[in-house]
């Protein structure tokens, strides 16, 4: 059976492409739309699909649906400011009457639909329905939470139970406002801040969250991206039933050490940084090197134009691989 491997275009490269910036990519739908025809001519040269427009990625629709504010740089991520300040933030924390009231939420939801006018197979998609319940608890109080688990773990618990009821209610929330709930089927978290917790903290303050995520989820299978997690953290993957593993660019992570210890399957990348600082004999290397370990896909993407001739490299030595 041959290597699978994952490509794609980054949001970088619709900026380059484009000329345009981030609060374009995120709110004006002729900039999308612009930055996408010129990446036709990338894939039509590096033979994949072109990918269909879409507003720039966005992680925080359901903090944003709670009430936290969030600023949109001309030329960077969005970032989000902590709603809790104190401990009774926590005891008065409430759901939202309508998820999708929410001013960001409301301006997120007419850029979906001005984009859909020009580009009608637009998906009905806002951004990443939540982020995993210990990320949603850091994102909502700031990186006081992980002073909390240990000062008072009884708040820190109630704060986990709302970031997951609260992530759950918004995921139906939004489905239901575009024609479709939650159903049974393979399912995904990413909740890269779980790995700040050290391992001895996971089976009281991660797994039974996770848990509850899953089966409000209806997941068949389950799918887990976390990009902080360490070699002890792997053994409690097979405590929640994780079928797949995605570890991003997780520093403390590697092929040797997943193929070692990861008890379900799992993905292995090249990173941005690696793209940018290798050539193009290294990047087949490493691509080679990775294929020993037995991944389910080597996954990769076109950050800068720059890159395309590496890039070209990449997809030839993967497509081999993927053939053999």
């Amino acid at each position: 059976m041959g290597q699978n491997f994952s490509f794609g275009f980054s949001d970088h490269l619709l900026l380059e492409l484009g000329e345009i910036n981030f609060y374009q990519l995120h709110f004006e739908p002729n900039s999308i739309v612009k930055a996408y025809e010129k990446l036709k001519e990338i894939a039509e040269e590096l033979q994949v699909p072109a990918p269909i427009p879409k507003m720039a990625g966005f992680a925080y629709p359901h903090i944003a649906s709670l009430g936290t504010k969030i600023e949109f740089p001309i030329d960077g991520e969005p970032k989000p400011f902590p709603l809790i300040k104190n401990l009774e933030d926590i005891d008065n924390l409430k759901e939202p009457e309508d998820y999708l009231s929410a001013p960001l939420i409301q301006k997120k939801l007419k850029t979906l639909f001005e984009l859909k006018k020009l580009v009608p197979e637009t998906p009905n998609t806002i951004g990443h329905l939540f982020e995993g319940p210990i990320t949603t608890a850091v994102l909502l109080m700031g990186q006081e939470f992980f002073i909390l688990v240990y000062e008072n773990p009884e708040k820190a618990k109630k704060l986990l139970d709302f970031s997951v009821k609260s992530a759950l209610n918004y995921t139906k929330t939004i489905l239901n406002y575009f024609g479709k709930e939650i159903k049974e089927g393979p399912k995904g978290i990413p909740d890269d801040f779980a790995g700040i917790l050290r391992p001895e903290l996971f089976p009281e303050f991660v797994i039974p969250y996770w848990e509850k995520i899953y089966e409000g989820l209806k997941a068949t299978e389950r799918h887990l991206h976390s990009e902080l997690l360490r070699e002890k953290h792997l053994k409690f993957l097979k405590d929640v039933k994780i079928d797949l593993f995605d570890p991003g660019t997780d520093q403390y992570l590697d092929g040797e050490i997943l193929s070692k210890s990861c008890p379900c399957k799992y993905t292995l990348k090249i990173k941005s940084w690696e793209i940018f600082n290798l050539n193009e004999d290294e990047l087949e290397r490493l691509y080679i090197k990775l294929t020993t370990y037995k991944p389910v896909l080597i996954d990769f993407s076109l950050d800068r134009l720059v890159d395309l001739p590496k890039i070209k490299r990449l997809l030839k030595i993967a497509r081999e691989y993927e053939k053999n």
